[in-house]
């Protein structure tokens, strides 16, 4: 049976798929495009409008990078406000022009440094937060490796929520939990138990409705799973209205820790 721990393991190797490899394979006539029009552009966060079987998509996706040039250069996947703010504003484009929203995610956390904060980290997130509970077009999210605190959460407010396998989604990475509980963090093993932080945990308690198998490590295999089940689930959610659409999602969150969940 594989631990909470090698899971994280698994979703941190070096070699694993980022955000990129999936974004080449699912959407076709992708369009980058750049800046929260407030501070300036934030390459921890790839945003755009691409294809996905045709349809027109909304794609958001944090982007950790390959090569140490490319890792360095989008901060590791910890996105500033202004990256959220680069979200929030291809959301609220998708919502006018009537695109559904596909987010992936892949991140350690959002980035805590001092600039980030002085140019207002929490309220990128919370805003992030409020607007896409409201959203009136489709959201899926898709959790391909980390997925931590609120920098994950900021683009996890979606109607459905999948995770690959080997994916872990929680309110504090393994070894930040330790520090503050155990003042250790080499109790990060135990940590990972404790928090309930992988994909089986997760579909087990509602806050995810899919785990897609990782076909032993043939990530062209995921890719074609995952793209003909978001083209399905696109289908089915932009059948629905507005108003049924946002009063579900909504629904959604409020079972989260209810006895039916």
């Amino acid at each position: 049976m594989t631990t909470a721990y090698e899971r994280v393991q698994a979703a941190r190797r070096k070699g694993r798929p980022t955000a990129d490899y999936y974004m080449q394979r699912l959407f076709t006539d992708f369009l980058e495009m750049h800046g929260d029009r407030r501070y300036g552009d934030d390459p921890a966060i790839v945003a755009g409008v691409g294809r996905l079987t045709g349809r027109p998509v909304t794609v958001i996706a944090l982007e950790k990078g390959v090569t140490t040039e490319e890792k360095i250069s989008r901060n590791f996947g910890s996105a500033h406000p202004e990256g959220y703010r680069k979200a929030l504003r291809q959301m609220k484009l998708a919502e006018k022009f009537r695109r559904p929203v596909v987010c992936i995610i892949d991140t350690a956390g959002a980035f805590c440094g001092v600039g980030a904060e002085e140019r207002g980290q929490g309220q990128a997130i919370a805003e992030n937060l409020m607007v896409m509970m409201g959203l009136t077009v489709p959201i899926i999210t898709v959790f391909i490796g980390e997925g931590y605190s609120g920098g994950a959460l900021a683009l996890g407010v979606a109607d459905r929520v999948w995770m690959l396998e080997n994916a872990v989604y929680s309110v504090i990475s393994p070894e930040g939990a330790a520090s503050i509980v155990w003042k250790d963090a080499g109790k990060a093993t135990e940590a990972c138990e404790a928090l309930h932080m992988t994909a089986q945990d997760l579909l087990a308690c509602g806050m995810a409705e899919r785990v897609f198998s990782e076909e032993d490590g043939d990530f062209d295999k995921v890719c074609s799973a995952l793209g003909t089940a978001l083209a399905d689930e696109l289908v089915a959610l932009s059948a629905l209205d507005a108003e049924t659409l946002t009063v579900k999602r909504y629904a959604r969150f409020r079972a989260m820790g209810g006895e039916e969940t």
